[in-house]
């Protein structure tokens, strides 16, 4: 009998280290998805030359520095939602009109994604199953994570198409 619970005990550590292994596997996904969007992102953020930066397809659409700092704020904000607190050189809110030069722009965008990457790596087996608030409804931090990921390849859709405009290639497209 003895024997048996020792077994049994063995077990349930096995399966508990198991499942955890499954979370962290679930947040280096997403980490790696994170990052494979965002070097795109960061690449075409560089290839664009500094005289596009304010260039618009429209009145009223955000120019090519605002969809990166809207990028580099949303990064900020969703981690935060992660419970990953900005740090206190973060952008400020009004980011998007204020930092408009090429060089500032690509280096608030590369800080947004370690951090944005840092809060997925960061968050617990447990914490993948927390709930917050987002957009009018109840959403898990797993769910979150997948914003981040979701929300950046909409904006690397949109620079793609600023580039193209500009004549400017996607550096890994060459």
């Amino acid at each position: 009998m003895k024997r048996r619970g020792i077994l049994m005990f063995a077990l349930l550590g096995l399966l508990t280290t198991a499942a955890q292994v499954r979370a962290a596997g679930v947040q280096d996904e997403l980490a790696a998805t994170l990052d494979s969007i965002t070097e795109k992102v960061v690449s075409l953020a560089e290839a664009m030359p500094a005289d596009k930066y304010g260039w618009r397809p429209a009145e009223g659409v955000r120019s090519v520095s605002e969809v990166f700092m809207h990028i580099a704020s949303a990064n900020y904000f969703l981690a935060g939602q992660l419970g990953q607190a900005s740090p206190p050189d973060a952008p400020p809110g009004n980011a998007e009109k204020t930092i408009t030069e090429k060089a500032q722009v690509v280096a608030a965008l590369k800080k947004s994604v370690a951090h944005a990457r840092q809060a997925i790596q960061g968050a617990t087996a447990a914490d993948l199953e927390k709930t917050v608030k987002l957009f009018g409804q109840q959403r898990s931090y797993r769910a979150v994570m997948i914003i981040i990921i979701e929300h950046a390849s909409e904006h690397l859709g949109q620079s793609i198409a600023y580039a193209r405009m500009n004549g400017v290639a996607p550096p890994w497209s060459n």
